[in-house]
């Protein structure tokens, strides 16, 4: 039996379509109908495949390696940026935690020296000096990694610490009062390049935002050493009054003027003395209350910040008025105090809490705590902005003709930035600590 069968071509073709009529045999028919079949599933797949190099730009030899495709597309892993943290020195168990601001976590703890209890942020976020008391050393952590890199002897009972803005140099007051010194450390080697006389138990230390001059709070002497940092000379001595007892200091943004905490006495209440830079005299004195420790000033120099041990309290001060405008209640013992680079919050350490206190500089009210180590004192400018780290790369892959897939690269880890969970740690119940001299 035999069958008539019409075969029309494509339009897609350019000749015009035409149709012819042709008698075929039945075993002939079957075989063409199995050949056109293979033909049109060769030409399917091929097509397919064709168009996916097309689209993915991966053709290699006539076969596409997708997993290389897919590895090279997916977009680069990047280190989150941590942005501005606090490092918290924790007296008591002897390590200092990392706050990242931005959510107020523990993101690292690093064991330092005994006793930590100054801190200062090198002003371009790459290094963390912390001073430790019992000790008699410096030590200076890699924010990258958060570890300590190097650890410098001082004098005795190193105090406060401050780093002059250019970062060159690391400005430590030590308290003891056979000691009675400043040291100058050289930032790019880590070494004690100078050693200032000062006054009678030094405390805390602060350097003006233009460099030349660093100031001193000496507790005993009741009076402010001015030193000329071009040459490591006392250039002035500013005195406070009797029995003012000065501990924490901090400059004002722009300069002209210094803020001294005045601990006082249990008969001479303490203040906040306000000193004029540019001739170096008090032209202001803001009562506080019994022994006001640490201070710090807002950025944008309208806010200054005090805390109040005795009383558990942070107050407010207006700069234009020299008056104080609000009192903050927090925990016990706050101790050390400092102010966000962007000036929205203020954190406290409270030393027998073993938290940190944040205030919310709108409103003057506490937004949350954070659980620290052992006896947090933090004393000095504890908080700075970390630089970003570079993204990780990645292995660009290569197009291959073999059917065996692409290895995918095994990422080089990268440090944790910070972001390493703290080791738990025995938290004793918290004790009061002796009056500060």
């Amino acid at each position: 039996m035999n069958y008539e069968i019409r075969i029309t071509s494509f339009p897609s073709m350019k000749k015009k379509s035409a149709s012819r009529s042709a008698v075929v045999n039945p075993h002939v028919l079957l075989s063409l109908l199995l050949i056109s079949a293979g033909v049109f599933l060769v030409m399917f797949s091929t097509s397919a495949q064709v168009n996916r190099g097309a689209v993915l730009g991966r053709e290699a030899h006539g076969r596409i390696d997708v997993k290389a495709f897919e590895a090279e597309a997916a977009p680069m892993p990047m280190t989150q940026c941590p942005g501005m943290l606090a490092y918290i020195a924790n007296l008591d168990s002897n390590d200092v935690s990392v706050i990242d601001t931005s959510n107020d976590t523990v993101l690292a703890t690093v064991p330092v020296g005994n006793s930590p209890f100054g801190v200062a942020v090198k002003p371009d976020g790459t290094r963390v000096y912390v001073t430790n008391d019992s000790d008699n050393t410096v030590s200076v952590i890699d924010t990258s990694n958060n570890t300590v890199v190097a650890t410098e002897g001082v004098g005795l009972e190193p105090a406060g610490v401050a780093v002059k803005p250019d970062g060159t140099r690391a400005y430590v007051t030590n308290s003891n009062s056979a000691d009675n010194t400043l040291s100058v450390i050289d930032t790019s080697n880590n070494t004690v390049v100078a050693t200032v006389p000062v006054g009678t138990a030094p405390i805390g230390v602060a350097v003006k935002p233009d460099g030349t001059r660093v100031y001193v709070a000496n507790d005993y002497d009741s009076s402010v050493s001015v030193i000329d940092t071009s040459n490591n000379t006392v250039v002035a001595t500013i005195p406070l009054g009797d029995n003012q007892n000065p501990i924490g200091i901090a400059v004002k943004p722009d300069g002209t003027r210094l803020y001294v905490t005045d601990q006082g006495t249990d008969l001479v209440p303490g203040n906040v003395s306000v000193i004029d830079t540019s001739n170096n005299t008090v032209v202001a004195t803001v009562p506080i209350g019994i022994y006001p420790v640490g201070v710090a000033v807002k950025p944008d120099g309208t806010r200054v910040y005090v805390t109040n041990r005795p009383d558990g309290t942070v107050l407010v001060i207006d700069t234009s008025s020299n008056t104080v405008v609000a009192t903050v209640a927090v925990g016990s013992n706050p101790y050390g105090v400092a102010v966000k680079p962007d000036g929205t919050r203020v954190y406290v350490p409270t030393e027998v809490d073993d938290s940190v206190w944040v205030i919310d500089t709108s409103n003057n009210t506490v937004v949350g705590t954070v659980g620290v180590g052992n006896g947090p004192v933090a004393f000095g400018n504890f908080i700075g902005t970390v630089p970003c780290a570079s993204p990780t790369p990645t292995v660009t892959p290569t197009a291959t003709a073999t059917p065996t897939p692409t290895p995918t690269a095994t990422p080089t880890p990268t440090p944790c930035m910070g972001r390493c969970a703290p080791t738990p740690r025995p938290r004793p119940t918290p004790h009061p600590r002796p009056t500060p001299r």
